[in-house]
């Protein structure tokens, strides 16, 4: 009875011993710390002959012996992920990213090497955080004028149409008026009239986007008037997020998109043309190429361009509920007090400035201006002179050791008579032109 009492307790121990040893999982860290066999079993500790995973176990595979050499060179070969683009080759078998950054037209570099737009692992601190270091540079595109120093003459007239423009449109959701959003400035040359509208700015703290009539032509087909869509909302983010007012002002308009006889209409023109008269037409819905969301909506942003003959411009383009236009034709009294301003520093009174203006009328502002210009070509000539003559003009502008200094320039005192001496000078060079006509005489053959 005892001997088959024995028996029998020890086939049960045996046997829960072997259910132990079923239930006994195989795990990575009991693998490394066990013996390893060629068909990565793992041997239970106590029991060399007993397996708790066959070679055939579905479970995941083991280091190999030998420090996992085969484990390493398959996570090298593995992919980031199954989705991830960064490891991904076109047909050619060259890097897919690269082709498609290079073949795109986007063309703005805020999508760089910047902190916060890619992972910092590819951003580095060789050039900083922003590798590009000319970027807040190219993404000033407002204008401040603080290079206007001085006390200029504003006329009350312009500052009046430039007061009415701006704050119309600022005004157009309380105002229950059509208010045009285009405010057009145009008259003769040389009149002031860019930089009137500047001298507004600075005084009220405008801070606009300003283009040119250079900026409206391009070898690409609607580069214009995107250009103009995107500087519009540049504008509106400066109105949003800086709280200061701004606009968006293009100078000579005439010159880029108005009609000169036979000159040819482009493609581009009819597309600025559009642009212009759509924002004129929806001023808060202005879109650059992105998915139109009912959220993006900007803010209206008055336009004032700038012009010296209107006439050559599309006609419904510069209609009544479009464009606000002001003809801008200073009186002698504008023209006596621009011109007094310009002469403070040298000391001529306001009557000396009036004899001025009375002897040369019907001339622009520009021509007051180059006055004081020609006055100094005495001067710089007799100071070329006394720096060795025109053959040392090289060695003495642009080669010059460090810390060496040019020799001094006294300029000339400013007078009456040397000022109208100036003028004669420069009304004989307008009358030889008007008189020559040598454009005529060159292509008389043409006539025929």
């Amino acid at each position: 009875m005892a001997a088959a009492a024995t028996a029998t307790t020890t086939s049960l121990a045996s046997s829960a011993a072997h259910r132990r040893l079923r239930l006994l999982p195989c795990s990575r860290s009991t693998a490394s710390s066990i013996l390893r066999v060629p068909n990565r079993g793992c041997l239970c500790p106590g029991f060399p002959s007993v397996l708790c995973a066959s070679s055939s176990s579905p479970a995941s595979p083991q280091p190999t012996a030998g420090g996992g050499e085969e484990g390493g060179e398959e996570d090298k070969g593995r992919r980031l992920s199954k989705q991830s683009s960064w490891e991904a080759k076109d047909s050619e078998g060259d890097d897919y990213l690269y082709r498609l950054g290079k073949e795109a037209d986007n063309m703005n570099i805020a999508v760089g090497a910047r902190s916060g737009i890619v992972d910092d692992l590819f951003v580095g601190n060789f050039l900083g955080k922003d590798s590009d270091i000319v970027f807040d540079y190219r993404q000033k595109a407002t204008r401040t004028f603080e290079y206007l120093q001085g006390d200029y003459y504003i006329a009350p007239l312009f500052l009046a149409h430039i007061l009415k423009g701006l704050l119309d449109n600022y005004l157009a959701h309380v105002l229950n008026i059509k208010i045009p959003l285009i405010l057009g400035i145009w008259g003769g040359k040389g009149q002031g009239k860019t930089f009137q509208t500047e001298l507004i700015f600075r005084a009220m703290g405008v801070e606009p986007v300003i283009m040119s009539a250079g900026e409206l032509e391009s070898e690409k087909a609607g580069e214009p008037g995107r250009l103009i869509r995107d500087r519009y909302r540049t504008a509106s983010q400066v109105i949003q997020n800086q709280g200061k007012m701004s606009c968006l002002m293009i100078n000579d308009l005439d010159a880029g998109v108005g009609r000169f006889g036979n000159t040819q209409m482009t493609v581009n023109n009819q597309i600025v043309i559009g642009t212009l008269m759509n924002l004129a037409d929806n001023p808060t819905r202005v879109s650059i190429g992105q998915k139109w969301r009912e959220s993006d909506i900007t803010h209206r942003v008055p336009i004032i361009v700038t012009g010296n003959d209107f006439s050559t411009l599309y006609a419904p383009l510069i209609r009544d509920g479009r464009m606000e236009k002001f003809y801008w034709q200073p009186d002698r009294e504008d023209i006596i007090n621009i011109v007094h301003r310009m002469y403070t520093k040298d000391g001529l009174s306001f009557e000396d400035v009036s004899k001025i203006v009375d002897i040369f009328p019907n001339q622009a502002l520009d021509f007051y201006g180059a006055l004081r210009s020609r006055t100094y070509d005495r001067a710089i000539l007799k100071w070329v002179e006394e720096i060795g003559g025109h053959e040392q003009l090289n060695e003495k502008l642009l080669k010059r050791k460090k810390g060496e200094e040019l020799p001094t320039f006294i300029p000339p005192k400013t007078t009456v008579d040397a000022l109208i001496e100036s003028g004669d000078s420069l009304v004989k060079e307008q009358e030889l032109i008007m008189n020559s006509k040598l454009s005529k005489e060159y292509m008389k053959n043409l006539d025929d």
